[in-house]
């Protein structure tokens, strides 16, 4: 399997605070990889500086081999990389569909160039999309009257509309019943076994983390404290120490984030 994403000696240093140190990892073509820590580990300000929001204080990354530390997120988004975030991000006023329309009308470069006709334009694609995260009943509601689990699931729609090779996914799973959590991380661990996309995602749920992911990586203080499976990362003394002062792992949920 080839490497898809590469992090050498990422840091973050805001002022006297170094919110990441020193984080190298390697994400494999077709893997599900979860980034968990308790709070104020530093997953979200990882996760800011591979998709350029943030800039490094030291470091590098790479995406299929290629240096991306310094490039702008678009730019970086335009070589192939994904994301969604803890609060979901669509545009209330428009339907299901017309959301899906404008990530694929991003994604060919036409965001610009649409006139009045753009709500007919890429709508068979949107609803194929839809239809994969299981939402193209709902297509033509607003988004604005949605639950927060079908927000969730049109997010990924969106991400999936402009054809990632990798896929960053933020607490993909907060605000959302347990049964909406098991269901979305399901469809993402298929999207990776059938499509072969890559996925980073940072989650508390330790059963959504234990059930579904291939590899886990546990961040403390910034810094990474073990890696390895879900059964290496539950009998890790470090990591139960973190999470539960001694206690097990699993099973344990924290809804807050880094």
């Amino acid at each position: 399997m080839s490497v898809v994403l590469e992090t050498r000696g990422l840091t973050k240093a805001f002022g006297g605070l170094v919110a990441v140190d020193n984080v190298s990892f390697q994400l494999q073509e077709s893997e599900l990889l979860a980034l968990i820590g308790p709070n104020g580990a530093g997953k979200s300000t990882c996760f800011n500086m591979l998709m350029g929001q943030l800039p490094p204080t030291s470091g590098e990354v790479f995406l299929m081999g290629e240096k991306i530390t310094g490039l702008k997120p678009r730019q970086i988004w335009r070589k192939g990389v994904g994301r969604t975030f803890q609060i979901t991000a669509t545009y209330s006023s428009m339907t299901v569909v017309e959301n899906v329309q404008m990530a694929l009308l991003s994604h060919n470069g036409r965001i610009f160039r649409f006139r009045s006709q753009a709500h007919r334009l890429y709508r068979k694609e949107a609803l194929a999309l839809l239809d994969m995260v299981g939402m193209a009943d709902q297509a033509d509601r607003h988004c604005a009257v949605l639950a927060y689990g079908d927000l969730k699931r049109l997010e990924l729609a969106t991400a999936l509309a402009h054809e990632p090779t990798l896929l960053l996914m933020d607490e993909p799973t907060a605000g959302m019943a347990p049964k909406e959590r098991i269901a979305l991380m399901q469809l993402t661990a298929d999207i990776v076994r059938d499509q072969g996309v890559s996925v980073l995602f940072t989650e508390h749920d330790m059963d959504v983390v234990f059930a579904h992911s291939h590899r886990i990586m546990v961040l403390n203080r910034g810094a990474l404290i073990a890696e390895g499976s879900a059964a290496e990362i539950r009998a890790n003394p470090m990591v139960q120490e973190v999470y539960l002062g001694g206690g097990t792992v699993f099973g344990a949920e924290e809804h807050a984030d880094a």
